[in-house]
C-alpha cells in the first residue's frame, strides 16, 4: 500500500525515531509499503518517519555504476561517515533533494563514504560500505531517523531560500502530506 509522505512541518519529521523493538508483521508490512512508497514517488530512500512512523527504519534503492540493484532495508542503524569539506557545496555535485520537501534540490556537502550497520527483517546483521551516491542515501536517511532534514542542515544563505520556498508552498505548517501516484506536484 502506497503511504502518504509527510511534509517538513510535520512533527514526526523533526523527532528522533525510536528503535524497533517488535520484528513482527507489522513492522514487515511497514517496510513493504515503504518500498511501494519510496518507488511511486520515486525515490531512492526513504525513512519511516517520512510515512508518519516514528520508528528507527529505512529503506533505499539504488542501483551501483555498472546498473546492479543494491536494494534493501535497515533497522535500528549506526552510522560511520568520513570528513565533510568545509568548502561550500558544488551545485551540480551536491545537490540534493528529499521526499519531504517535495519537487525542490539543494547543495549540501555530505561525507564521500559512510559504514552504516544495523538489522534486517530478520534480525541479521548488516554492514555496508558506501562512497559517492549512496553514501550520501544513507547519510540523508540516517538523519531523517534523528529528526533531522537536509535543508536543516544547508548553509545559511541556501537555508534561507530553502524556508522561504517552503513557507510560500505552506510546508512548514504541521499535518501536510502528499499521495506519491496521486498527488501531482511541480518540480
Amino acid at each position: 500500500m502506497i503511504r502518504p509522505i509527510r511534509i517538513y512541518g510535520d512533527q514526526v519529521l523533526h523527532q528522533r525515531a525510536q528503535p524497533v523493538t517488535a520484528f513482527d508483521q507489522e513492522l514487515s508490512d511497514l517496510v513493504r509499503d515503504m518500498f511501494e512508497t519510496m518507488k511511486s514517488a520515486p525515490g531512492v530512500g526513504l525513512a519511516a518517519p517520512q510515512v508518519g512512523v516514528a520508528l528507527q527504519v529505512f529503506v533505499y534503492d539504488y542501483p551501483d555504476d555498472d546498473d546492479n540493484p543494491r536494494r534493501g532495508v535497515v533497522i535500528n542503524p549506526t552510522i560511520t561517515i568520513g570528513p565533510v569539506s568545509e568548502e561550500e557545496p558544488d551545485e551540480e555535485l551536491h545537490s540534493e533533494g528529499c521526499l519531504s520537501v517535495p519537487g525542490e534540490r539543494f547543495s549540501l556537502q555530505r561525507a564521500d563514504w559512510a559504514i552504516i550497520e544495523g538489522v534486517d527483517l530478520e534480525q541479521k546483521p548488516i554492514r555496508i560500505e558506501a562512497e559517492g551516491w549512496f553514501a550520501r542515501i544513507f547519510q540523508h536517511e540516517f538523519d531523517h531517523l534523528e529528526g533531522i532534514i537536509y535543508v536543516d542542515k544547508l548553509p545559511e544563505d541556501a537555508k534561507k531560500e530553502a524556508f522561504e520556498v517552503m513557507a510560500e508552498l505552506g510546508w512548514n505548517r504541521p499535518g501536510r502530506s502528499w499521495l506519491p501516484g496521486t498527488d501531482h506536484l511541480e518540480d
